[in-house]
């Protein structure tokens, strides 16, 4: 059954709030969008903090980008949407935010690409990390590009994580699991390393997805993510 315009104006309210309650962004950062069934999308305007929006805030642009209706403009960042869109047919959101340890990786030139928990290894595979582009420019979705069509979560080198899914609530989710997967592979190093799952226990990961219902289009490829037998 379809979703009207109405249901995902306020589940991406939501997922604006919430991404602002759990301290995910700042100010003014982020920005969420939703391609409607029609082709159209809904995003978040720019230069106003997510933690205040209110339903008609929200703008709607067509599938280039021109903003169609709303009181703002949309978000300087649609080009990044825009990308993640064409290059996979099967997303219907995006979600971009700054949270604090996962950018704080991005930020050291890190991706969390380490087979630590048997959840993140079947659900994201592993998280790559982008190269810096500067934000609202074609140079952000150019570092981009080599990892849209096999990943579902990247960190952006010195930005932040943007992530994306069938809907907005399984692009929140998969910022939720990056985030919280920062923090336990920082603690972990901080106690003296993150010892990575050997490769055998891996691929079985790799192989469960079907038993466990994920859709997942990661590979695993040689570092990528990072086994025991790959060393630090």
């Amino acid at each position: 059954m379809s979703r009207s315009e109405q249901q995902h104006r306020e589940d991406l309210l939501r997922v604006c709030h919430l991404v602002y309650e759990k301290g995910w962004v700042a100010m003014n950062d982020g920005n969420i969008s939703i391609r409607l069934e029609d082709g159209r999308l809904l995003c978040t305007p720019t230069a106003m903090s997510k933690g205040f929006l209110k339903l008609d805030d929200l703008i709607i642009c067509d599938s280039k980008g021109c903003k169609i209706d709303g009181p703002h403009e949309c978000t300087s960042e649609i080009a990044m949407h825009l990308t993640v869109y064409e290059n996979r047919p099967d997303v219907r959101a995006v979600v971009h935010a700054h949270p604090p340890v996962a950018t704080g990786f991005a930020t050291a030139g890190r991706a969390l690409d380490k087979a630590l928990l048997p959840e993140v290894v079947i659900q994201l595979g592993a998280v790559p990390l982008a190269r810096y582009g500067i934000p609202g420019t074609p140079a952000l979705s150019d570092g981009m590009m080599p990892y849209i069509a096999n990943y579902d979560a990247l960190l952006l080198e010195n930005h932040g994580c943007t992530c994306w899914g069938a809907d907005v609530w399984k692009a929140f989710f998969r910022m939720e699991m990056v985030e919280h997967f920062a923090r336990i592979t920082f603690v972990a190093e901080m106690m003296g390393g993150a010892q990575a799952l050997p490769r055998q226990e891996v691929e079985r990961l790799f192989t469960a997805r079907e038993r466990y219902n994920v859709n997942s289009l990661a590979p695993m490829q040689p570092g990528m993510p990072i086994v025991a037998e790959d060393g630090s």
